[in-house]
């Protein structure tokens, strides 16, 4: 099976692909580029251009706190865009709720509980933002819409409308390389982030080389 690894920028795309170095593991791992339209749109040409059974987004992430520290590797079992919809005198509505679109995709469970087993990783939601959260009290109104929330990035649910229009099955891993909330820059740890990528990928390949779609 040939998968296709999405990541936003180059230094992850780099951490990722060294994983699947001296593997026989039929992968591309590209940099699509930062936020959920641009992923989507490199996604969406990157698998009219080749066959694919499985799409990977991945990279660094803030992880909401103390849920997901930093250092730690979150695998998506929901990958939701957190602030598509509507602002209302009754807060913010999802543009499901609008009557249209879609705000969730929901990876393979049994993948999912494949890669937690062979990572000791985490298994949660991963938000994707347009804007990232830069507050506390954003963090928290976050996890209070979705309390299962692990983790925030900006290009999962790009990578997965694409994949999904192309009927193929997305994961999202994520490793935590700072807390969700106020950007404190002395607190990140991207170096370490990077590296718990390759590790966790790592510890994947087997996982993805085996696994076959059936739920």
């Amino acid at each position: 099976m040939r998968i296709l690894v999405a990541t936003a920028v180059p230094v992850e795309r780099d951490a990722v692909a060294r994983a699947f170095e001296g593997t026989a593991a039929s992968v591309d791992v590209l940099a699509v580029g930062v936020g959920p339209a641009r992923a989507a749109a490199r996604t969406a040409a990157a698998l009219a251009a080749a066959s694919y059974g499985l799409v990977v987004s991945a990279g660094i992430a803030g992880g909401f706190l103390p849920h997901a520290p930093v250092g730690s590797l979150v695998v998506a079992d929901e990958i939701t865009a957190a602030d598509l919809g509507a602002e209302t005198a009754d807060g913010f509505l999802p543009v499901t709720e609008l009557g249209f679109g879609t705000v969730t995709h929901r990876p393979p469970e049994a993948l999912v509980r494949d890669a937690v087993a062979a990572t000791g990783g985490l298994a949660g939601a991963v938000l994707t933002v347009s804007t990232v959260t830069g507050t506390a009290a954003r963090a928290a109104l976050l996890r209070e819409r979705h309390p299962s929330a692990l983790a925030e990035a900006m290009e999962g649910f790009g990578v997965a409308e694409a994949a999904g229009a192309h009927g193929v099955p997305v994961l999202e891993v994520r490793a935590v390389s700072n807390p969700v909330g106020p950007r404190d820059r002395a607190a990140w740890r991207i170096g370490d982030a990077l590296s718990a990528l390759t590790a966790g990928f790592g510890k994947l390949v087997p996982v993805l080389e085996s696994w076959k779609q059936h739920d």
